[in-house]
């Protein structure tokens, strides 16, 4: 399968997901081998592997530690460290709510798989060439064309993954304003915002990708 050239612009030409493609996953994002629900847990390694497969990037290691492209990155590490980190904020989140209230009945296998998943539309909206494209045409295409939420969404639903992750994919960032996040996806969008305001307030972020309302907190900081 390829995708089909843009007008005006270059594409990216999709590669095979290969078994080595899903080990690859696996052994950068291990949290995955916490779902219990086998068949889910294939499922979200399929998704990253598709979201690879379809861009320019080799590895999620590929991709820049940030919230959107070139805003709010991190001064070092890579993509995984954020997913990584949000899911287990938001495992320890779930778990400790889940105590206080059993009621709540948080599905743990969601709040994982949607703590990998959540950007896993980053992958079409960092990659360098559809960057390139965008910027050389924005007047055809919009910049970015579909945003990481939405694309993620897409992802999910073409893999087979329930509606749910698809749902925390879309919903955990600006676009959920426009909805009533599930309980899971609230979780995971709490967690989402805590690592990156965690990193913001503790001058971790690049200051020159802080936008202009934050940048109080990167000023007069020692380099």
């Amino acid at each position: 399968m390829t995708r089909k050239p843009a007008a005006n612009g270059d594409s990216v030409r999709a590669r095979e997901v290969t078994d080595s493609l899903r080990r690859q996953v696996r052994e950068e994002l291990p949290e995955v081998a916490q779902i219990s629900d086998q068949d889910l847990q294939a499922k979200a390694v399929e998704a990253w592997a598709y979201a690879l497969a379809h861009s320019s990037f080799k590895s999620i290691h590929d991709i820049p530690p940030a919230g959107n492209p070139d805003v709010n990155e991190a001064k070092r590490g890579d993509q995984t460290d954020h997913l990584r980190g949000v899911t287990r904020l938001a495992i320890g989140i779930a778990r400790e709510m889940g105590a206080a209230y059993p009621e709540l009945a948080i599905d743990m296998d969601t709040i994982i798989a949607g703590g990998l998943l959540h950007d896993v539309g980053k992958a079409w909206e960092f990659d360098p060439v559809n960057r390139k494209r965008w910027k050389s045409s924005q007047r055809h295409f919009g910049r970015p064309s579909i945003r990481h939420p939405a694309y993620g969404a897409h992802i999910c639903l073409t893999v087979g993954l329930p509606e749910e992750i698809a749902h925390i994919a879309m919903a955990h960032s600006g676009e959920g304003e426009l909805l009533l996040r599930s309980l899971e996806c609230m979780i995971v969008h709490q967690a989402d915002y805590t690592f990156w305001n965690t990193l913001l307030a503790g001058g971790q972020l690049k200051p020159e990708t802080v936008s202009p309302d934050k940048r109080r907190y990167v000023l007069d900081r020692p380099s």
